[in-house]
């Protein structure tokens, strides 16, 4: 009797003793996590760059709100296209990543720093037009192009992407951002302006533009989480 008492005693022991160690296991599995992200450049950074592409699609949805004209319409499809354009880069030049990445996807040039160009780009445009060139239109401008470039800083900071794919994506981006409005203003607005047949197919192109990067998005997205 005295045996099975001492037996069961020492099985609870080692019973209480291996749950002590799992749990210490796994606290310090945590803490290496936490430590492994503040050394790749986590915290407010990384919380910054993951909330950067909504930051972004707000301010772009609010000039677009704002404008509601044919403008308006035009920036979507120019965006769009932009998207795709990058895509194309991507797959033709064919350069990878930074090796401390897990993505391997193409990273030449980044699809952030040239979709974020091209909205903050757009979005200077749309506040000269409406402020003129004043102090007010000078510091929004600047705002603007401050958080544009503090988030495409961050694919580098955060080791997603190299910094000449950066540049690459952000003088795209901006590059294609300016032929589009000047497109707008020089060729496209007059004839959107006298015709209704065109308003009609630009208003038909820009929802079939948005509808299909949604569904992009989406595939993408299901895509990642397998």
């Amino acid at each position: 009797m005295a045996d099975l008492v001492k037996t069961n005693a020492r099985r609870d022991g080692e019973e209480q003793f291996q749950a002590l160690e799992q749990e210490a296991l796994i606290k310090n599995s945590s803490l290496d996590e936490l430590v492994a992200d503040a050394d790749a450049g986590g915290g407010i950074e990384a919380i910054a760059n993951r909330l950067s592409k909504w930051i972004v699609a707000a301010l772009f949805g609010s000039v677009l709100l704002l404008r509601h004209d044919g403008a308006a319409l035009w920036a979507v499809i120019g965006s769009v296209s932009n998207s795709a354009l990058s895509v194309a880069l991507k797959r033709l030049l064919n350069q990878e990543r930074p090796v401390a990445t897990l993505r391997s996807d193409p990273g030449m040039p980044s699809s952030h720093a040239q979709s974020i160009s091209f909205i903050s780009v757009f979005s200077l445009f749309s506040v000269i037009e409406w402020l003129g060139t004043n102090v007010l239109s000078l510091f929004l401008g600047g705002l603007i192009l401050a958080l544009g470039s503090y988030f495409t800083w961050l694919r580098v900071s955060q080791k997603l992407h190299t910094t000449s794919q950066v540049v690459v994506g952000a003088i795209v981006g901006s590059v294609y951002s300016t032929l589009w409005y000047v497109t707008w203003n020089s060729l496209v607005l007059e004839a959107f302006t006298s015709s209704f047949s065109v308003q009609i197919a630009v208003f038909l192109v820009a929802a079939a533009s948005a509808l299909g990067f949604a569904v992009y998005v989406l595939l993408n997205w299901f895509k990642d989480d397998r």
